[in-house]
C-alpha cells in the first residue's frame, strides 16, 4: 500500500492587507519542508499530518510527503505559492498511489480561486480520478461542493480551540485505511445553513458549539465513520463562507443524509447564540480594573482579548487600539502578547538590552478593505530581552510543533512589558512567553491578540477574561465588512 500525504494549510481573511507569498508557509527558511524534511518536521506532534505519519507506519505503508506547508492566517494567498504548492502534491499523486491524505485548513482563497482546497482537488482528479482521498480539515472550513464531491473522506476538528488536530487526523486517516483494506465503503452527505456565526460564539466550550460537537461525536459512537459540523469563516467574503456539516457512514448514504441534516437543523435552530454582543472598550477596561482589585492574592491574571487583531485569522497584529487604552486608563503590572513590528525591533536591537528608547510603535499597516489606517502609538521603555523568536509548542493545540516569531524583543514601560514580534505568532501556548523569559501567571493583566485560541494553553492561569473591541480586520462588527459576495440572503446580514 503507497499513499501520498500532504499538508496545505491557510485560513484566509479576505479584507487582511497581509500578504501571503511561499515564504509564509516555511516555519523555517524560505521554503515549506519537504520529503524528509516534512517528515522530521511533523512526526510526533499533535498535527493531522502527524497523524497520518503515524497510522502509515503502524500499518507498514509506502508512504511519501512531497510538501507540508502551513501558513498563519492572512490575505489572499500568491497564486505563484498555491501552484508551487498543489503542483508537487499533484506530481507525488501522479507517480502512482493507493490513497491521499491531505491535511487541509478549508478556507484557503487564492488570488484566482475562492475554493483553494477544491482547485487543489480539481487538479487532483484530473490527474488520479479514482483514488480514494480523505481530508482532515479545520472547523473555520467553508465548504464548497467542489472539493466536497471530489473526496471519499472529510473530517474535521471537533474543538475550538484546536486540540483535538492529531484525533482528526485519526478519524479521517483511519476510515480511508479502512477503505483500502476493504473493512468500509465510505458514504458521504454535506449540506449548508444560510448563517455567518461570529467566531466569538464559535468555543466549543460553550453553548451552541459544544452541543453540536457533542452530538457528532455521539454519530460517531453510533456508528458515523467520520461526523463534523464546520462553523465556517466569517471574515472571509466568498459565496460559501459559513456553516456547514458532513456526515460519512459505512455503505449507508440514507443514514448519512439523516445525521447530516440534523445537525443542520440543530445549528439554524440556534442561530440566535452565534451571534457575538460587543461590548465599548471603555467598559471593558473599567471591568478589568474592577476584575484585578477584587481577585484574591496569588489568583492569576486578568486576561484582556484583543480579539479584532489575531493573527490567527488574519489580523495584522499590529493595531494598536487595545494596548492603548491599557496605556492610557494606567493598568499597571500588564504583559502584553505581542505586537507585530519589525521595525521596532531592529531599532530595539540597535539600542540594546538595558537600553532606553521611544518607538513609534505598531500601526505600520493599513486596512483599506475595512477603511482604516494605520495609527502608531508613540512607547518609551527600557529594553529587557532580545532573542530568535523560535520555540516549539508544549500542547496540547499543535503539540511540539515549531513556531518562529523572528527577531523579537521585550519593551517594559514601566507599567506593561510589550512583546514585539518580526512574524506573526498568536500566543496560544505557554512557551510563546517562556520563549520572552515572562511568566503570565505572575502578571495582574495579561493582554493577547486572540480570539478562542488562547484557552489552549493558557485559560488555566486566568482569574477572569475580558473581551475588548479593539480594531483591525478579525472585527466581529459584521457592519465594518463590507460583504459583496457572501450568499444572501444569510443570517445575520439578513432578518431570517
Amino acid at each position: 500500500m503507497k499513499l501520498v500525504i500532504a499538508q496545505m494549510k491557510h485560513e484566509t481573511n479576505t479584507y487582511s492587507p497581509v500578504p501571503t507569498p511561499l515564504a509564509r508557509f516555511a516555519a523555517a527558511g524560505a521554503t515549506p519542508p519537504v520529503g524528509a524534511a516534512a517528515v522530521a518536521a511533523y512526526r510526533g506532534t499533535g498535527s493531522a499530518i502527524g497523524a497520518f505519519i503515524e497510522l502509515a507506519e503502524q500499518h507498514g505503508a509506502e508512504f511519501v510527503v512531497p510538501i507540508a506547508a502551513n501558513a498563519w492566517p492572512s490575505g489572499p494567498v500568491d497564486d505563484r505559492a498555491f501552484d508551487h504548492i498543489a503542483q508537487r502534491i499533484c506530481d507525488a499523486v501522479a507517480g502512482g498511489c493507493d490513497g491521499v491524505l491531505l491535511d487541509l485548513h478549508g478556507a484557503m482563497v487564492t488570488q484566482s480561486h475562492e475554493d483553494g482546497e477544491g482547485e487543489l482537488l480539481r487538479r487532483i482528479r484530473a490527474l488520479a480520478p479514482s483514488v480514494p482521498i480523505a481530508a482532515a480539515m479545520d472547523m473555520h472550513t467553508n465548504l464548497y461542493d467542489a472539493f466536497a464531491q471530489r473526496v471519499q473522506v472529510i473530517a474535521g476538528y471537533q474543538t475550538y480551540p484546536h486540540v483535538d488536530m492529531h484525533g482528526t487526523g485519526l478519524r479521517a486517516g483511519r476510515a480511508l485505511l479502512a477503505q483500502l483494506q476493504g473493512r468500509a465503503r465510505p458514504t458521504m452527505a454535506w449540506g449548508r445553513q444560510p448563517m455567518l456565526p461570529h467566531v466569538m460564539r464559535q468555543g466549543s466550550d460553550d453553548s451552541p458549539n459544544r452541543e453540536l460537537q457533542a452530538r457528532c461525536r455521539e454519530m460517531e459512537a453510533q456508528g458515523a465513520l467520520c461526523a463534523t459540523v464546520f462553523v465556517g469563516f466569517p471574515n472571509a467574503d466568498i459565496e460559501y463562507a459559513g456553516l456547514s456539516a458532513v456526515v460519512v457512514t459505512d455503505h449507508n448514504p440514507a443514514l448519512a443524509r439523516r445525521w447530516c441534516d440534523e445537525l443542520l437543523e440543530l445549528a439554524w435552530s440556534q442561530r440566535a447564540q452565534f451571534v457575538y454582543r460587543i461590548e465599548p472598550l471603555a467598559d471593558s477596561m473599567a471591568r478589568a480594573r474592577a476584575l484585578a482589585d477584587a481577585k484574591p492574592p496569588g489568583s492569576g491574571p486578568v486576561v484582556l482579548l484583543d480579539h479584532s487583531d489575531n493573527c490567527a485569522s488574519g489580523g495584522t497584529m499590529d493595531t494598536m487600539t487595545v494596548l492603548g487604552a491599557i496605556l492610557d486608563a494606567g493598568l499597571d503590572d500588564v504583559a502584553a502578547f505581542a505586537v507585530f513590528d519589525p521595525q521596532a525591533v531592529q531599532q530595539m536591537i540597535a539600542t540594546g538590552v538595558g537600553g532606553s528608547v521611544t518607538l513609534s510603535l505598531g500601526g505600520k499597516l493599513d486596512m483599506p478593505a475595512i477603511g482604516l489606517k494605520g495609527e502608531p502609538r508613540t512607547v518609551s521603555g527600557t529594553v529587557r530581552l532580545i532573542c530568535d523568536g523560535g520555540f516549539r509548542n508544549y500542547g496540547p493545540m499543535a503539540r511540539g510543533e515549531y513556531n518562529d516569531m523572528g527577531p523579537t524583543a521585550v519593551l517594559d514601560t514601566g507599567r506593561v512589558k510589550i512583546v514585539v514580534i518580526s512574524n506573526h505568532v498568536e500566543p496560544h501556548d505557554l512557551a510563546a512567553f517562556t520563549a520572552v523569559g515572562i511568566a503570565p501567571e505572575r502578571h495582574r493583566f495579561v493582554m493577547l491578540k486572540s480570539r478562542i485560541h488562547w484557552r489552549a494553553g493558557l485559560r488555566s492561569l486566568a482569574h477572569a477574561v475580558v473581551e475588548c473591541a479593539g480594531t483591525g480586520v478579525c472585527t466581529s462588527d459584521y457592519a465594518a465588512l463590507a460583504f459583496q459576495h457572501v450568499r444572501r440572503p444569510i443570517y445575520p446580514l439578513d432578518a431570517l
